[in-house]
């Protein structure tokens, strides 16, 4: 799915912290009745959502429900297993992120949009690596941070990643508050958004109760 086969209408799934970024995968699991049609119709049409953060602040429609952050990812259903309650456990395949032009008014459930990718021309186009000295500083601060915030991390997936997928994999893992991670969704490229993610690091504070330990997926 490239360029002029991108829909410019979307049904979204609104979820603090879920973002897809471009050949990313994010594992879902969809139990709420409208997001259960949402799949279905998708999975009957063209088999791709938006994944999009809500604002924290705004005011939220009655309807609708509350106001959304203007850039999100697309991602294709890539796996889709129902449950024998009706629920769905899915994987997407990040494809671009795009930019909400409007929100429409639908009849469905769920809340569908009109996008605009052209303001992420490369998203369709692999990242060029890091400066070995970034790779490097990341490593060594993620180190650091997962000592900090008592987490854990399969080591040897972090050294095997290509740069690509650890930042942005981190970025998605790591228990940033949504603010944050939409900054990180939002960055230019994967240079600026790994030094960003640097920043974030360094500046996570105070450790989690040392008998709670979490492993980052």
């Amino acid at each position: 799915m490239k360029g002029l086969d991108l829909p410019s209408r979307i049904p979204v799934f609104p979820l603090s912290g879920a973002l897809v970024y471009p050949r990313g995968r994010l594992p879902l699991h969809i139990f709420e009745p409208r997001y259960r049609t949402m799949i279905r119709d998708a999975m009957a049409g063209d088999r791709v959502i938006g994944m999009v953060q809500p604002r924290e602040h705004g005011e939220s429609h009655p309807v609708k429900g509350p106001p959304l952050f203007e850039i999100g990812g697309l991602g294709r259903i890539s796996q889709c297993t129902e449950t024998n309650d009706g629920r769905f456990l899915i994987s997407l395949e990040g494809v671009s992120r795009f930019r909400i032009a409007r929100e429409l008014e639908v009849a469905t459930p769920y809340r569908q949009v009109e996008v605009d990718y052209a303001v992420f021309p490369a998203d369709q186009i692999t990242a060029e690596p890091l400066m070995p000295a970034m790779r490097a500083a990341i490593e060594s601060e993620l180190t650091s941070y997962l000592e900090r915030s008592g987490l854990s991390a399969d080591w040897e997936a972090v050294v095997d990643s290509d740069d690509e997928a650890l930042v942005n994999t981190l970025a998605c893992a790591c228990p940033f508050a949504a603010a944050e991670k939409q900054a990180l969704f939002e960055a230019e490229d994967l240079a600026a958004r790994a030094e960003l993610l640097l920043q974030i690091m360094q500046f996570a504070t105070g450790p989690a109760d040392p008998e709670m330990k979490e492993t980052l997926q």
